[in-house]
């Protein structure tokens, strides 16, 4: 049976990152967007993946961001992924993943804002790069609005990993999961008691909800 895969983003406390982990999330976000009130720099991104045991992957998230910005990011973090969340082509995802002095790129993923209108499958052949495609809700900011969208929006088959975001929470989470299947969920306003302070019994009760919906 598929195990639905799960990221806590928007971390920005060590004792956050512990709570994730300890309660069973496969990775963690780290919010690289100076205009989100989830933002950390790169020197607190580093100690706070210092703290993630292993197969615990780090996620880098940005929105539209220069390439000398990924670039720094990526000499003072160890990330495993990139989360590209604005208009970026699959040209410039490409580019942007690459590794500074190495011939290594690392995997990405593409967020898609869903909203009527919106063709998913035609979306995905436009980013035949990305490793899945993040459904996250439109909204006029990026990410964290804490709005679900229509999920009868989502094609029955995508041909790529889908991974649910979007107003997310431990009370809707297993109905959503039971619906689409989707590979993974991605939370972050739903388990935080402030913008950027996670609740460490919302994650695990969050991480409790998914299992519950696999079954």
């Amino acid at each position: 049976m598929l195990r639905t895969r799960i990221k806590i983003c928007g971390l920005t406390r060590p004792q956050d990152v512990v709570a994730a982990t300890e309660a069973g999330a496969d990775a963690v976000g780290f919010v690289f967007y100076p205009p989100s009130p989830r933002n950390i720099t790169f020197d607190l991104a580093a100690e706070l993946a210092a703290l993630l045991p292993p197969f615990v992957a780090a996620v880098g998230l940005f929105v539209d961001p220069q390439a000398e910005f990924v670039a720094e990011a990526l000499r003072r973090v160890p990330l495993q992924w990139l989360q590209f969340h604005g208009d970026e082509s699959d040209a410039r995802c490409a580019a942007l993943s690459a590794v500074p002095g190495s011939d290594i790129s690392l995997p990405w993923i593409k967020a898609v804002r869903m909203r009527p209108g919106v063709d998913l499958l035609e979306f995905s052949a436009s980013h035949p790069g990305t490793r899945g495609l993040l459904l996250d809700a439109f909204a006029e900011g990026y990410g964290g609005s804490g709005k679900t969208f229509d999920w009868s929006l989502v094609p029955r088959e995508v041909g790529r990993p889908l991974v649910l975001s979007g107003g997310l929470d431990p009370d809707n989470v297993g109905g959503a999961i039971r619906r689409l299947r989707p590979w993974a969920v991605d939370v972050s306003s739903g388990v935080e008691m402030a913008k950027g302070i996670k609740d460490a019994a919302k994650i695990a009760a969050f991480i409790a909800g998914v299992r519950n919906a696999d079954g």
